[in-house]
C-alpha cells in the first residue's frame, strides 16, 4: 500500500535528474555593440548567445533599467540606465543556476570634437566609391570568402562575375588619394563597408554584420586608416549607412530577436513599393503608405521595424558607433524614404545633439521635386519633421541627364530649378550626373563627350555640393547594374588602361579628365560657384545663362548644347548683371559684349563659357 508514494518519488527525482543533464550553462558569443564610449547615450546591448533564458545579468555594476530575454534564450537585451562616466575594463555576466558566461566589455574616451565631424556643404565636392571596384589595395584579402590572393585562380574567376568579389578595398582608396586631390576632390563617399557574407554582396548594402568591416574591404584599421589619411591632406569621409534593411543571409532572419524585429518574416511579408507619392497624399489609405514602409525591398532584403524600440535603438547606436569609431564628416542614407518619418526624427536629432556639425544626405529617388523635397529637414509632413540635412538631388539629375543628351529641352533644368522654393535650403542639395544604381551618362543613348562636358560643366556651376560618381571624370560608359559598376581602370592587377597615371590615359579619358579638373580647380577658387545665390537670365530649347553671386563677385554661366554658333541677346537692367560693363573670361568659349542695357553672348556650337562680371 506505500508501494506508490515511494514509485512517484522515485519517478520525480529521475525526472529532475534528466532535467539537469539537460540544462546547461549559459553562453555568451556576440555583443552589439562590441563596445561603449564614456558620456554618451546608455547604450542598450543586444547580446546573443545560448540558455540565456532566467539569467540575471551585469554590466560591471552598471545600473539596468530592463531586460528582455527572447522565449529561445539567444538574445537578451541589456537597457543600461547610465552610460560609464570613466573610461575602463568590465565584465558582462549572465548567471543561472547552472552556470555563468562572462565577456569584456569596454567604454572608450570620445574623440575630440574637431576629429572629424565637419559635415559637409556646398563649399565641398563628394565622391561616391563603390569600394570593391575601385582599387585592389590588399592582395591577400580576395577571391570568395577574401582569403586568397589577387593573382590566384580563385580570385580572378570572382573578377569576371559581374556580381563578384572583385578585390577593391579602403586600402586601394587610401593609396590613390594623390589621384582624388588632383582631380579636385575633397569628400569621399564609400559604400557601405558592412560585413556582407554573401557571393553576390560586393555592393556592401546586404549586412550580415552590422558591426564589422567585411573581411573583402580590409578592417576596422584600415576604415580609421582611410579616416586619418582623408583628415591629414583635408579631405572628408562620407560613410553609407543603411538603417532601413539588412541582408538575407544576416542571423536575424531565422532568428529574430524580438518576433517584431522586422516587418514580416521571410516566408510572409510584403513587397516594398518604389513610389513614394503615398508618403506625401494627405489623402492616401494607410494600405498604400504601408507598402512603402514595410515592405521587403526588391522581395529580398528584410525590413527593420523601426518601430520597435529595439530595433530602432539599435540602428540609432550602430550610426553612433561607426561614426565615432571612424571619425566620419556625414553619413549618406540609403532608401531614406522606405523608413517612416518618426524615426529619422530620432536618428538625426541624436547624432545632432552628438556631432553637431555632422551632416546627412538621404536616397529619394525620383524626379518630382515636391515629393524629393518633402524629406528634407525643416519640412513637416503628418506632423512630422524628418531633420535630414539634405535628400540627394534625384529630379535635378533626371534633368541633367535629359537635357544634355537632347531627350529634353534646356528648359527642363529650369523646370526643377525653379521649385528650390519647396526646400527649406536648396543650396545644400546634392546634384549628381551618375550613381552606382544607374546607367551612365556616357551609355544613355544619344550621349556625346561634348555633351558630358557640357553636363559637367553645369553640374560644377550649379547651386548645391555636386557628387561625382568615380569615372565621371574619365566618360566612362556602363549600363544596368552591374555593368555600371565596372573595375576602376588601373585599380587592379594587369589592368589594360590605367588612368591613375595621366601618362597612360587614352585621349577621350584625357580629354574628360582635364576638363572637369579645371572646372573643379575654378570652383575651388570662386566662391561663387560654392556659395553664390543662383538666377537664370535665360533658357531656350539649346541655350541657358545663369549667375551665381556671392557678395560682389558675379560670374556668368552660358552652356548651348545646338550644334551651330549662337549669340545670344539679354537685357540686364534689373537682373544680377546690372550695370555690368566687362567680363573676364575664367573657363571655355565664347564672348560678351555689353551695351546700353543689354549684353551679347556668343557662344560656339556645344560650348560653356564661365565669365566674371565687373
Amino acid at each position: 500500500m506505500f508501494a506508490r508514494p515511494v514509485v512517484a518519488s522515485c519517478l520525480s527525482l529521475i525526472f529532475a535528474s534528466a532535467l539537469s543533464l539537460h540544462a546547461q550553462a549559459p553562453r555568451i558569443t556576440k555583443v552589439d555593440p562590441p563596445n561603449w564610449w564614456v558620456n554618451m547615450p546608455a547604450p542598450m546591448l543586444l547580446i546573443n548567445g545560448e540558455h540565456l533564458n532566467g539569467a540575471k545579468f551585469s554590466v560591471g555594476g552598471l545600473p539596468i533599467e530592463r531586460t528582455t530575454i527572447s522565449d529561445n534564450g539567444h538574445w537578451a537585451e541589456l537597457w543600461l540606465a547610465k552610460d560609464a562616466t570613466s573610461v575602463g575594463d568590465l565584465r558582462i555576466t549572465a548567471q543561472t543556476t547552472q552556470g555563468k558566461a562572462e565577456v569584456p566589455f569596454r567604454f572608450e574616451p570620445r574623440r575630440a570634437a574637431n576629429d572629424g565631424f565637419a559635415g559637409f556643404s556646398s563649399r565641398d565636392v563628394m565622391y561616391l566609391i563603390m569600394t570593391d571596384r575601385f582599387a585592389d589595395g590588399d592582395k591577400t584579402n580576395d577571391g570568395p570568402d577574401a582569403k586568397d590572393s589577387a593573382d590566384s585562380a580563385a580570385a580572378q574567376a570572382q573578377r569576371k562575375e559581374g556580381r563578384g568579389w572583385h578585390g577593391g578595398d579602403l586600402r586601394g582608396i587610401e593609396q590613390h588619394l594623390d589621384y582624388l586631390q588632383a582631380l579636385g576632390i575633397n569628400t569621399v563617399w564609400i559604400t557601405p563597408v558592412y560585413q556582407n557574407h554573401d557571393h553576390d554582396s560586393y555592393h556592401g548594402y546586404g549586412a550580415t554584420d552590422m558591426y564589422a568591416v567585411d573581411e573583402h574591404y580590409g578592417s576596422l584599421e584600415d576604415l580609421k586608416s582611410l579616416s586619418k589619411a582623408l583628415h591629414a591632406r583635408g579631405m572628408k569621409l562620407v560613410l553609407d549607412t543603411v538603417p532601413n534593411h539588412v541582408g538575407p543571409m544576416h542571423p536575424w532572419v531565422n532568428d529574430e530577436p524580438e518576433p517584431t524585429w522586422f516587418h514580416g518574416t521571410k516566408v510572409k511579408h510584403t513587397v516594398a513599393q518604389m513610389d513614394f507619392q503615398p508618403l506625401t497624399n494627405s489623402h492616401a489609405p494607410w494600405s498604400t503608405q504601408r507598402d512603402v514602409t514595410e515592405g521587403w525591398f526588391v522581395d529580398t532584403l528584410p525590413d527593420n521595424n523601426q518601430s520597435n524600440p529595439a530595433n530602432a535603438k539599435y540602428l540609432v547606436q550602430n550610426a553612433i558607433w561607426w561614426t565615432e569609431q571612424a571619425g566620419l564628416d556625414g553619413l549618406r542614407i540609403d532608401t531614406f524614404p522606405y523608413v517612416q518619418r518618426d524615426f529619422w526624427t530620432q536618428f538625426n536629432s541624436t547624432l545632432r545633439t552628438l556631432y553637431p556639425k555632422l551632416t546627412s544626405v538621404g536616397e529619394v529617388s525620383g524626379t518630382d521635386p515636391i515629393i524629393n523635397s518633402s524629406f528634407a529637414g525643416g519640412v513637416t509632413r503628418d506632423g512630422v519633421d524628418t531633420g535630414l540635412w539634405t535628400p540627394l538631388d534625384y529630379p535635378l539629375h533626371f534633368a541633367i541627364r535629359n537635357a544634355f543628351t537632347g531627350a529634353s529641352p534646356m528648359t527642363e533644368l529650369v523646370t526643377i530649378l525653379r521649385q528650390d522654393s519647396l526646400y527649406p535650403h536648396p543650396e545644400r542639395l546634392v546634384p549628381f550626373l551618375d550613381n552606382h544604381d544607374l546607367i551612365r551618362f556616357a551609355s544613355e543613348p544619344n550621349a556625346t563627350l561634348a555633351g558630358g562636358k557640357l553636363a559637367m560643366t553645369f553640374l560644377l556651376t550649379v547651386r548645391g555640393m555636386p557628387q561625382l560618381y568615380a569615372g565621371n571624370e574619365i566618360y566612362m560608359d556602363g549600363y544596368q547594374d552591374p555593368d555600371n559598376r565596372h573595375d576602376f581602370p588601373g585599380g587592379f592587377a594587369n589592368a589594360s588602361n590605367d588612368v591613375f597615371q595621366a601618362s597612360t590615359r587614352q585621349p577621350v579619358q584625357k580629354e574628360m579628365f582635364d576638363w572637369t579638373s579645371g572646372l573643379l580647380a575654378l570652383r575651388s577658387k570662386t566662391p561663387a560657384l560654392q556659395t553664390g545665390t543662383l538666377q537664370i537670365l535665360y533658357a531656350s530649347t539649346d541655350s541657358l545663362v545663369y549667375t551665381r553671386t556671392e557678395g560682389k563677385q558675379r560670374v556668368l554661366i552660358a552652356i548651348h548644347r545646338g550644334s551651330e554658333d549662337v549669340t545670344l541677346h539679354l537685357p540686364t537692367l534689373d537682373t544680377s548683371i546690372t550695370g555690368a560693363n566687362a567680363a573676364t573670361r575664367l573657363y571655355g568659349e565664347g564672348e560678351l559684349t555689353f551695351g546700353s542695357g543689354d549684353v551679347a553672348v556668343a557662344l560656339p556650337a556645344n560650348s560653356a563659357l564661365i565669365a566674371e562680371i565687373q
